[in-house]
């Protein structure tokens, strides 16, 4: 499938928010894509990857999280939500689209959080992420001992 490379990253974005809140207030998710298809912006996203990201990281959440536990310092629900909401994005395009390549899924991730965390919280998401991306994918790591820090 042809995409923009803007508008999937718009697309990640617009899931960034609606992820962050369906985890902080329980918004049912068909409610939230309601509300983010009202932004006349909206149009420019990839509107489908949008809409699986929404659908997928919260069906998928039980493998995500267990793929990056071991990756983390504290427990997944003691994170900031937005760098929880990035890390899940994150997961889930490592775990489940391998065509894209994992380091762009940091440097995406690294690039939200950067706009939407914590002042160093894209340090924090670049070394989890490195880690998660070596063991959830070695075969596409190996031989590249650096990491993907200074984004």
């Amino acid at each position: 499938m042809k995409f923009s490379a803007h508008a999937r990253a718009r697309a990640r974005r617009y899931a960034l928010q609606a992820l962050y809140q369906w985890d902080l207030s329980g918004t049912e998710l068909g409610e939230i894509r309601r509300q983010f298809a009202e932004d006349e912006e909206f149009a420019r996203a990839d509107v489908p990857y949008f809409t699986e990201l929404l659908s997928q990281v919260p069906a998928q959440l039980d493998v995500i999280d267990t793929s990056l536990a071991e990756h983390l310092d504290r427990a997944m629900d003691q994170l900031d939500p937005v760098e929880r909401a990035i890390l899940r994005i994150a997961g889930y395009e490592l775990l489940f689209h391998e065509e894209i390549p994992y380091r762009v899924i940091i440097n995406e991730a690294v690039n939200l959080t950067r706009k939407f965390g914590a002042e160093q919280g894209h340090a924090f998401i670049n070394g989890v992420l490195d880690h998660a991306a070596r063991k959830i994918r070695p075969a596409e790591c190996a031989g590249k001992g650096e990491t993907v820090t200074g984004r």
